[in-house]
């Protein structure tokens, strides 16, 4: 049992490794993490119902997930392929377009979900 657990530390231990990689060594995962927080703070201001907080979540899931994989995919291309090479390139070009692809679907997402209660919101503030 013992060594059990000794290796699920382990295994936490590389996974935060990898996750502190991301944090430490791609700017846009910085930007990522801004508007994590920020469509956090504002889900909260506005109330947001359970289903719609799941969907948020999972949009944020969605574009931390491609992140880090075009994380993992870049530094697997530079190991294997030193040199410039053309399949080398494209391979983190459309890695990169994954991510931006969930990005975008992110941002269509929050702001079906975020705008009309943050309109409604606005208003009434500014009625005043």
């Amino acid at each position: 049992m013992r060594a059990f657990f000794l290796s699920r530390s382990h295994s936490f231990r590389n996974a935060f490794s990898g996750w502190w990689f991301v944090i430490r060594s791609q700017r846009n995962a910085w930007i990522h993490g801004l508007a994590t927080v920020l469509v956090i703070i504002l889900g909260i201001w506005l109330g947001l119902s359970t289903i719609e907080w799941s969907i948020i979540v999972l949009a944020i899931t969605l574009v931390w997930l491609t992140e880090f994989l075009n994380t993992a995919l870049e530094a697997t291309v530079d190991l294997a392929s030193p040199q410039e090479h053309r399949l080398a390139k494209v391979g983190k070009d459309v890695s990169a377009a994954a991510v931006l692809i969930s990005a975008l679907s992110s941002i269509v997402i929050g702001l079906l979900i975020l705008g009309p209660p943050l309109l409604d919101k606005l208003k009434l503030l500014f009625a005043q």
